[in-house]
């Protein structure tokens, strides 16, 4: 199998800077988690981009704070800033990562768009919609970069928007801006980066609760649980999602049927619920809440898009996979998974699923698979695999087991991910 080629070259300057991000944070006995740790909303994916020299920085600000972290000064950090950095220009070159979407998330447009102090000029409602339609389309092939590039604009537009559109667009203002957020979310968890997932979350739930869409409500709770399942908070997780499907239940139960939507939602909460389990090592509850999402995917009857929660029977038979290695069964990971035909669904979804793959084959021992696996994975989505923590595990354990006899294909993946920093 060839080696993916990389997403774009390594600028020598940014090459250079990460070497000696590395050899510093080593001299300091840090790992690059604690690192990241160190560093204001920064996960261990970051900083493994950085060390490889995938991740610019050029902000004099994130310079500051790595040196803080690292107890040396900016100039020991990087020979190259200069003395008096507020002299040197302000140009900061597009980042290839969620640096622009973690930026407009840490601050909120609500003053300026209330004051009306804001100069930014309105974009047609439909415009805005479709434009948010292009963010889920680059969240679902996991191009992060991408992602950030275009919501640098279009989080401040729609927050005005949803403050002075006519009073009959605004709830179609309030959807928009509600599925840009959990656009984010999702993406920031696909990274790690657990608390910038939960701030996008919680703004995407109050907009769908503004939108008056009850079922976008509910898949603002599965993003949140997704940031609460990150942040270590599996109490938290629980409950909310527990209290939403109990709200569903109780409307499906009273009525003849909820619409399709409806039954995408509860799924999804059945599947993240299956994940909080999971994670608990709780083996029955978490195949109790795949059989039930099963049960709702065969009464929906087809893969679905509501929502861009990507629910159906397609998706389940996914996330039975993922369960299974996160239960540590990885037989029945592997047997389920290469049964499923994931062709129809979305390159984030496919990439996942063999990602678990990959990492049910290297829970077996099994290297050659995995890498395999893995590889493929990285073809289909290269962002979402090289900064993924799970997988750089896995990574390590096949490194760690094959030792001197790793293969090229191995080593290559190693690098790409980081697995040995």
């Amino acid at each position: 199998m060839s080696k993916p080629t990389a997403k774009r070259d390594v600028d020598p300057r940014d090459a250079a800077f990460g070497a000696r991000v590395a050899e510093l944070r080593k001299a300091a006995k840090m790992t690059q988690q604690q690192l990241a740790s160190a560093l204001n909303g920064r996960s261990s994916g970051w900083m493994s981009q950085v060390e490889r020299g995938i991740q610019p920085v050029r902000r004099f600000d994130v310079l500051q704070e790595i040196a803080d972290a690292l107890g040396v000064s900016t100039q020991v950090l990087d020979p190259n800033v200069p003395v008096h950095p507020h002299s040197a220009p302000d140009a900061v070159p597009a980042s290839n990562d969620l640096d622009g979407a973690r930026t407009v998330i840490s601050g909120h447009p609500a003053m300026g768009a209330l004051l009306g102090s804001e100069s930014l000029s309105l974009t047609p409602l439909p415009e805005l919609g479709d434009q948010v339609q292009e963010v889920w389309s680059l969240a679902h092939q996991g191009r992060h970069s991408e992602i950030s590039n275009l919501v640098v604009d279009l989080v401040p537009e729609l927050e005005q928007a949803v403050r002075t559109v006519p009073a009959e667009e605004r709830q179609v203002a309030y959807r928009h801006l509600s599925l840009a957020y959990q656009a984010l979310s999702a993406a920031f968890s696909r990274q790690g980066d657990a608390s910038a997932s939960w701030t996008a979350a919680d703004r995407g739930m109050s907009a769908a609760e503004m939108s008056g869409d009850v079922y976008l409500v509910g898949a603002s709770v599965f993003r949140m649980a997704h940031a609460f399942v990150r942040l270590g908070l599996r109490e938290q997780a629980e409950h909310a999602v527990t209290d939403a499907i109990g709200a569903l239940e109780r409307y499906d139960s009273s009525h003849d049927d909820l619409p399709p939507e409806g039954y995408s939602v509860l799924g999804s909460l059945h599947l993240v619920k299956a994940l909080v389990h999971a994670r608990s090592s709780q083996r029955a509850e978490a195949r109790q809440e795949i059989a039930l999402a099963r049960q709702v995917a065969e009464r929906l009857g087809e893969d679905r898009n509501d929502y861009d929660l990507e629910f159906g029977p397609t998706n389940v038979a996914i996330q039975a996979v993922s369960t299974a290695v996160e239960l540590g069964d990885a037989g029945e990971a592997v047997d389920l998974g290469h049964a499923i035909d994931a062709d129809s669904l979305s390159p984030e979804r496919r990439g996942r699923l063999l990602m678990d793959l990959g990492r049910a084959h290297a829970q077996r021992r099994r290297t050659g698979d995995a890498v395999a696996c893995l590889l493929r994975a990285e073809e289909i989505t290269p962002e979402v695999v090289q900064n993924h923590d799970a997988v750089r595990k896995a990574v390590r354990e096949l490194m760690l087991v094959e030792g001197s006899k790793a293969s090229a294909e191995l080593k290559g993946l190693s690098d790409r991910t980081g697995a040995m920093e």
